[in-house]
């Protein structure tokens, strides 16, 4: 379903520099300047609920969201107004461009949820586990540094296992129904609850980067 478009998004977006990083660019091999060691981007951040919960969770950890549907970082910057912990920041853009925003060896952690699955054969390219994203993850990941995936799609689950195989991937985890057991570790979003109530598996997995 496609959102609506929030007329105020933009004013939004704009207003909150506080937490927003309109050139990220510029951050590049110094994002650890903010004031931790530990780098953790979460892309596709959606409505924001993943990185409030998890912000707040791991006060430690830098937690930078990247959406770069405006009206669904609208929505996320507008939730968080009054909850914007100093380890939170945004990054409204497409995640193809993230090395340029991360230098080599720059994060320790990036986190998919929910990921759009783009089924379609003709826009495989666009999943953000092609082999082409992936590529940009290995550069900017720290050796040893993991991605973690989570998704209620069973194909692009099963499409990301084998693009991480054959990109060389280390596979650290699987779970193909996550929620089955208590993780009060990672933090359970709004949307993710829905899946939960209806009973359907929540597929996750962890693989470290092999340099």
């Amino acid at each position: 379903m496609r959102m609506r478009k929030k007329p105020w998004a933009k004013d939004m977006i704009a207003a909150r520099t506080d937490c927003v990083i309109a050139q990220p660019e510029e951050l590049k091999g110094n994002w650890k300047q903010l004031g931790s060691q530990h780098v953790i981007v979460e892309i596709g951040a959606g409505k924001g609920d993943y990185w409030i919960n998890m912000g707040h969770m791991y006060p430690d950890e830098l937690w930078i969201a990247v959406e770069k549907n405006v009206d669904a970082a609208g929505i996320a910057l507008k939730k968080s107004i009054d909850n914007t912990a100093a380890n939170m920041k945004f990054i409204v853009g497409d995640a193809a461009s993230i090395s340029q925003w991360f230098a080599e060896n720059e994060v320790e952690r990036i986190h998919l949820n929910f990921s759009d699955p783009w089924p379609k054969k003709h826009h495989t390219k666009r999943r953000l586990t092609y082999s082409s994203f992936l590529n940009d993850y290995r550069s900017i990941l720290m050796p040893g540094g993991k991605i973690v995936m989570k998704t209620d799609n069973a194909r692009l689950f099963e499409y990301s296992l084998v693009s991480f195989a054959q990109a060389g991937w280390l596979l650290t985890e699987a779970y193909v129904d996550y929620r089955s057991q208590s993780h009060d570790e990672d933090a359970i979003t709004e949307y993710e609850s829905n899946f939960i109530a209806l009973n359907q598996p929540i597929y996750r997995a962890v693989w470290e980067v092999v340099k």
